[in-house]
């Protein structure tokens, strides 16, 4: 069995998390099987189309699964926790979870503008950009700091820091 690691982005709207996942996702997959979980706390996100088949088959109640020959697509109405998720996707070397600030997973948190301190008891690190003047903030010596637009940077601590899960 191969080694599977994990780790998790946090930050408030509009910092830039789902475009450092992209940009993260994008270069590890060059080398690596990436797998990426989105946490939709307010549940927001839409996912079909309606009218179409696999939204009526959604709105059964039924667990629904619409195969392809290039893709497999998992519609479910039941809260999944995060080792089930693994448990689903199975085959990755790195799997990337936006937000589930409350996941024993190393997490790099994304600010653009203003540092939010209600993030570093949940963070490892913190990725910021030019916006941010770190002269106007105490970050604690625990965490570490990484430019927002540096993804090698990134991709560096993840490969170092990530979870084996």
């Amino acid at each position: 069995m191969r080694k599977r690691f994990a780790v998790a982005f946090t930050g408030p709207s509009n910092s830039g998390k789902t475009t450092l996942i992209e940009k993260v996702a994008r270069s590890l997959i060059v080398d690596y099987k990436v797998a990426i979980v989105k946490n939709d706390p307010k549940d927001k996100a839409k996912f079909d189309v309606e009218g179409k088949d696999s939204w009526k088959f959604f709105q059964t109640g039924a667990e629904v699964v619409v195969t392809s020959p290039t893709r497999t697509t998992y519609f479910s109405h039941r809260h999944k926790e995060i080792e089930e998720i693994v448990d689903m996707v199975n085959e990755f070397d790195y799997l990337l979870v936006e937000g589930l600030k409350t996941l024993p997973l190393p997490r790099i948190a994304i600010f653009r503008n203003k540092i939010e301190k209600s993030y570093f008891p949940y963070s490892e690190a913190i990725a910021i950009d030019e916006s941010i003047d770190l002269k106007e903030y105490e970050i604690p010596s625990n965490i570490d700091i990484l430019n927002l637009n540096n993804t090698e940077q990134v991709i560096e601590w993840i490969k170092k820091h990530a979870k084996a899960v």
